[in-house]
């Protein structure tokens, strides 16, 4: 939230929830009943597409979401090195509002507009103008609307909102209130509106433009710089034709530089160049990859966990046992996921975290709870265990935690197969469960007697009464029968 808040701050369809995907549906229904049910004289796929054109607005900014946070997890080429604050990562949940807003503008222009629907698949006269116009008056005026707010007045109620993420994700690039939206969309509009009333409007112009867009939003806002320096010095002057992830990192932390929307032209024209940009790009381009300390290593659970991770859909991350009904209609993707991870699997990096000056980092093998109960899964699952440990302790890890299902003498001697193949080994292996019963006993006060454990016990029950007995502590077990 902005700090004063302006007018038109929230969406009008905040009230709905989960439900504010309904305010589309009446023309989704509309647009889908003349596809398939009307004369072919009347049907109308320009229309009809707008629906599946928004589904991939939303893989696609899901993609970069994705893609940002592994780079972030590795660290290598990171801009800002600072982890995201989680009431930033509320405040971003609700990205998906401006798509329903330009999918519901886009219905409205096909419905009253001349020429904004049936229409043809491509025009190439119509390509070529919708970007020459964004090269020209849409880069023009979109860094003077861009001056215009961060004027005291315009920023303390609309834009601070934007700038409340110093460390920015993608997605953070269409996170405004919706006052703002409306004028972006009035912006990027001339485009697609010119193209409409001189008739060259096409299918293939409106996606490929509102794709650019997004694109390179969320490049600018990644926080991983991509592009190569050497792209730059091979030819000069695209340095004034395409920003850079650092170029535009420096605006959300320094505040008074680097207005500009993709092109840097008027920055140099008007002096608002930040001078550091270019050390910057070079810097972040040769950040290394993160070394981890202490590395965990964990496995994925029922098929749908995939959506649970850090790397998946935020809001899912932060109830990792929610189950939700929409989820089954990602069943096509989920059982792609199980293929791919069945055939062909490696272990890949989940997130990082920082606990005083330790950096740790969690790994996830690509096999399900179900198969680690599949005795001739043991050896595929033991090789990728392996492969990650002398990954680790190439990288100069120092310690390895295995947190895996069945863990145990039927699977890997907790962690000693390892340690037997390779003596050499500099990296600690330890067995997740162990770090659960130090945790336990380092929290029984000095001084007990006695414990009680209750439920059923497992190994980690056992190996804390183990060490409670060692100790000289009485342990008695009390079981529920029915």
């Amino acid at each position: 939230m902005a700090s004063r808040p302006g007018i038109l701050t929230d969406w009008p369809w905040k009230p709905l929830g989960s439900f504010k995907y309904l305010v589309l549906a009446p023309f989704a229904f509309h647009s889908t009943y003349c596809m398939f049910v009307k004369d072919k004289s009347e049907r109308d796929i320009s229309t009809f597409l707008i629906v599946p054109f928004l589904l991939w607005r939303m893989l696609h900014n899901q993609i970069w979401i994705t893609l940002s946070r592994y780079r972030t997890a590795k660290g290598n080429a990171r801009i800002v090195d600072k982890g995201i604050e989680f009431d930033q990562v509320d405040r971003e949940r609700d990205w998906d509002d401006q798509i329903i807003f330009n999918g519901f503008l886009y219905y409205l222009a096909a419905y009253t507009l001349n020429g904004a629907s049936h229409l043809p698949m491509w025009r190439t006269d119509g390509v070529i103008m919708v970007f020459l116009l964004h090269a020209g008056p849409v880069e023009f005026l979109y860094y003077w609307l861009h001056r215009a707010l961060h004027h005291h007045f315009l920023y303390s109620r609309y834009h601070s909102h934007h700038h409340s993420s110093v460390v920015t994700e993608p997605i953070t690039s269409v996170i405004h209130p919706f006052a703002e939206h409306i004028a972006y969309f009035m912006l990027f509009a001339i485009p697609k509106l010119t193209a409409v009333f001189t008739k060259t409007a096409s299918v293939g112009a409106m996606l490929g433009y509102v794709t650019y867009i997004d694109f390179m939003n969320n490049m600018g806002h990644c926080n991983f710089e991509l592009l190569p320096h050497s792209l730059f010095s091979f030819f000069p002057p695209l340095k004034f034709l395409l920003y850079t992830p650092s170029f535009h990192s420096l605006h959300h932390t320094q505040f008074r530089t680097n207005y500009s929307l993709f092109m840097p032209l008027y920055d140099y024209i008007y002096n608002t160049t930040d001078k550091s940009s270019d050390d910057l790009h070079i810097k972040a381009l040769s950040r290394r990859e993160e070394i981890p300390e202490v590395v965990h290593i964990t496995h994925l659970t029922k098929p749908e966990s995939i959506y649970h991770l850090r790397l998946g859909f935020a809001y899912l991350a932060s109830n990792p046992f929610a189950t939700k009904w929409y989820l089954w209609l990602m069943w096509p993707v989920t059982a792609w996921s199980m293929t791919l991870t069945w055939v062909y699997g490696r272990t890949f990096i989940v997130e990082r975290n920082q606990l005083d000056k330790l950096n740790l980092q969690t790994w996830a093998i690509p096999k399900y709870s179900v198969q680690y109960l599949m005795q001739w899964q043991n050896v595929a699952i033991n090789k990728m265990i392996e492969e990650a440990i002398l990954e680790a302790d190439k990288k100069g890890t120092k310690v390895v935690s295995l947190g895996l299902m069945n863990q145990g003498e039927e699977l890997n001697i907790y962690g000693g197969l390892y340690v037997s193949r390779h003596p050499k080994l500099k990296v600690k292996i330890v067995d997740g469960s162990s770090l659960v019963v130090a945790l336990v006993l380092n929290t029984i006060p000095k001084g007990t007697t006695q414990v009680l454990l209750r439920g059923k016990l497992n190994k980690v029950a056992y190996a804390i009464a183990f060490k409670l007995c060692q100790q000289g502590i009485k342990v008695s077990q009390l079981s529920n029968f029915s």
